[in-house]
C-alpha cells in the first residue's frame, strides 16, 4: 500500500496526545484525521472511508474496544490499533482477542509507531487481495460454469451437487486425462459451505516416490539426508478445506497402505515423528485408470479402493459428449477474446463440423488448445479447418476408427432389401456415434446432406 495515498484516523481524547500522533503519521507520509473521542470517531467512519484506525483505549464518552465493536457490528473491517497507558496492559490485549491488529503502550517510540502501522497496512492488503482471490475461484469454479447439454455429464454434476453437502466425504472422481476432474473437484470443494480453508492438489504421478510421502504427510528436521528443517506436508496445508489426490492411481504401494491408514483413523505423522496430527479436510482423488481391474491384478489395495471408492464421479471422455463441443467452442472462443485483448474472428460451419467429427482422445485439454492455435493462426474474418492444425483426413480417419468398432449389420433373408439395409446402417451408425450426425456421415463416407437425405 502506498503510504502517501493511505488515510489513518485518528482517535485520543487527550488533544495534545492527539496533535502528536497526528504530526507522527503525517510525518510517515499518511493523510490524517483527528478525532477527539470516540463517537465522533464513529460519526466520521460513517461518512469517510478509511484505511486504518488507531485510537486511545480509555476515552470518557466511548472507549477504544466499545469504538471497535462498533465498527465490526457496521462491517468495517480495517486495521485497528489501540493505544494504552501503562497498566493497562491487559485491557490492550483483550481488544486483540476482540479483533485490535495490534497494540502500543505509551509513551511509544515513533519507529515503533510507524513500524506497527505499516505491518497492519500489509498484512490487510494480503488479507483483501486474498479475498478478492478466493472471491473469483469460486465464481470461477461451479457446477454452472460448467457447461454441458450431455445427460451423462449432467448425471454427474447432479451426483458432485449432492456430495458437496457433506463436506468430510471421500470422492472418487474417475476420467480420462483432459476431461476436466480438478475443474470438479475445485467445484465440490467450493460448493462445500463447511469448508473455509485451502484447496490443495498433489499429483500422485508426477512426484517420485521417495519424495510423495513428505509431500503429503511433511517431515521432521533430521529425518533423512537433505531434511536439515521441519516441513509441513500437503495434508496439513489443507487443514479444513480440500486434499485432491490426482492420479491415485500410480500411488506406491506402500504408501496406499498409509494413505489407508489416516483416511480409517483420521490421523497421521510426519515423516520421522511418532506425533500424531489430526486429518480435517475433505478428501477427493483421481484417476485415469480402471482401479478395479487394477485391484485384480494386484496393483492397487482392494481396501484402499473400497474406502476411496464411497462416492465415484465418472466423467464422460468428450467423444462421448460431442453435443458439447459446440457449447465448449464458444466458451473458449470468449475466453480468448478477453484474455488476448483483441478482436477475435468467428468459426466458419466447415470448421465446426470438422470439431465435431473428431475423436479428441486429448479430450477438452486439446479442444482448447486447437482453438487457442487457430485464433493465433487465423487472418481473415472466419476460423477455417486450415487453422486448427487438424487435417480432414486425419479428423475422419480417427472418428471413423472409434465409431466403427463392431459395426456389423444383421440381416434376415427376407430383409435383404436396399432400403433395409440403408435404414439398418443410418440406425446403427447414430447409435456408434451417440447421435452426431458429422460423425456418422463420416463414418459411412456420406456428406451431411445425402446422410439427411
Amino acid at each position: 500500500m502506498n503510504a502517501h495515498t493511505t488515510t489513518i484516523l485518528a482517535v485520543d481524547d487527550d488533544s495534545t496526545s492527539l496533535q502528536v500522533l497526528g504530526g507522527f503519521l503525517r510525518k510517515f507520509g499518511y493523510e490524517v484525521t483527528l478525532a477527539s473521542g470516540g463517537v465522533q470517531a464513529l460519526k466520521i467512519l460513517s461518512e469517510v472511508r478509511f484505511d486504518a484506525v488507531i485510537s486511545d483505549l480509555r476515552m470518557p464518552d466511548m472507549d477504544g474496544i466499545t469504538l471497535l465493536d462498533e465498527m465490526r457490528k457496521r462491517d468495517m473491517n480495517i486495521p485497528f490499533i489501540v493505544l494504552t497507558a501503562c497498566g493497562s496492559i491487559e485491557s490492550a490485549v483483550s481488544a486483540i482477542h476482540q479483533g485490535a491488529f495490534d497494540y502500543l503502550e505509551k509513551p511509544y517510540h515513533p519507529d515503533n509507531l510507524e513500524l506497527t502501522m505499516q505491518r497492519a497496512l500489509d498484512f490487510y492488503r494480503v488479507v483483501s487481495e486474498n479475498r478478492q482471490t478466493m472471491t473469483y475461484l469460486q465464481d470461477r469454479f461451479t457446477f454452472q460454469n460448467i457447461i454441458t447439454v450431455s445427460p451423462s455429464m449432467k448425471d454427474t454434476l447432479e451426483k458432485a451437487a449432492k456430495v458437496s453437502l457433506s463436506p468430510r466425504t471421500t470422492v472418487a472422481i474417475y476420467g480420462e486425462s483432459g476431461t476436466g476432474k480438478e475443474v470438479l473437484a475445485r467445484a465440490i470443494h467450493f460448493a462445500s459451505k463447511g469448508l473455509l480453508g485451502n484447496f490443495i492438489a498433489v499429483n500422485c504421478a508426477a512426484i517420485p516416490e521417495t519424495l510423495l510421502e513428505s509431500e503429503l504427510f511433511g517431515h521432521i528436521r533430521g529425518a533423512f539426508t537433505g531434511a536439515d528443517k521441519e516441513r509441513e506436508g500437503k495434508l496439513s496445508l489443507a487443514h479444513g478445506g480440500t486434499i485432491f489426490l490426482d492420479e491415485i492411481g500410480d500411488m506406491p504401494e506402500p504408501l496406499q497402505a498409509k494413505l489407508l491408514r489416516v483416511l480409517e483413523e483420521r490421523t497421521y505423522e510426519k515423516v520421522g515423528s511418532n506425533k500424531p496430527a489430526k486429518l480435517d479436510c475433505r478428501v477427493i482423488v483421481a484417476t485415469h485408470r480402471n482401479l478395479l481391474d487394477m485391484v485384480r491384478t494386484g496393483s492397487f489395495r482392494e481396501d484402499l479402493f473400497h474406502r476411496i471408492n464411497v462416492i465415484p464421479l465418472v466423467i464422460p471422455s468428450l467423444r462421448e459428449r460431442l453435443e458439447d463441443v459446440p457449447l465448449l467452442i464458444d466458451h473458449f472462443l470468449k475466453q480468448f477474446r478477453q484474455h488476448q485483448g483483441k478482436r477475435l474472428p468467428g468459426i466458419s460451419k466447415k470448421a465446426i463440423n470438422c470439431l465435431t467429427s473428431y475423436s479428441w482422445p486429448g479430450n477438452i485439454r486439446e479442444l482448447r488448445n486447437t482453438l487457442e492455435h487457430a485464433t493465433i493462426m487465423v487472418t481473415d474474418e472466419l476460423i477455417r479447418p486450415e487453422h486448427l492444425g487438424l487435417s480432414t483426413e486425419g479428423v475422419t480417419t480417427q472418428a471413423i476408427n472409434l465409431a466403427n468398432n463392431d459395426f456389423q449389420i444383421r440381416l434376415s433373408p427376407e430383409d435383404l432389401s436396399l432400403e433395409a439395409i440403408v435404414d439398418q446402417a443410418l440406425k446403427l451408425a447414430l447409435e456408434r456415434c451417440k447421435g452426431n450426425k458429422s460423425l456418422a456421415a463420416a463414418m459411412l463416407k456420406v456428406d451431411r446432406k445425402r446422410f439427411y437425405r
